[in-house]
């Protein structure tokens, strides 16, 4: 578990509250399904790299309170975020988009 999510207990598939949103985010590198890496900083920056090739987002909590993200040029998405939680510790994180409902997973490297 990474070490600034320590306080936190959360039961595995429970939503990431948006109090927890950044903590979640910025809590290291996260390594997707599909084998991709993302990071999220405090800033706003992400950077998503697939296969060797980085592209750079942006990432912010919208008027909902849910996780959001912009790709230039003109691609955004909103997505609901619900911990992974194995043996009573936080390995990763679960996206669920929205609009369509479609959804991935990372766990933290």
């Amino acid at each position: 578990m990474p070490r600034s999510l320590e306080s936190l207990s959360p039961a595995d598939g429970e939503q990431v509250a948006t109090k927890n949103l950044l903590a979640a985010l910025t809590a290291g590198r996260i390594v997707y399904d599909n084998g991709a890496e993302q990071v999220f900083d405090h800033s706003g920056v992400t950077t998503y790299v697939d296969r060797g090739h980085p592209t750079r987002g942006n990432w912010y909590v919208d008027a909902d309170g849910r996780f959001a993200s912009f790709w230039p040029p003109s691609y955004r998405a909103s997505y609901d975020l619900y911990w992974m939680v194995e043996d009573g510790s936080i390995v990763g994180l679960r996206f669920i988009h929205c609009g369509d409902g479609s959804q991935f997973s990372g766990r933290y490297a």
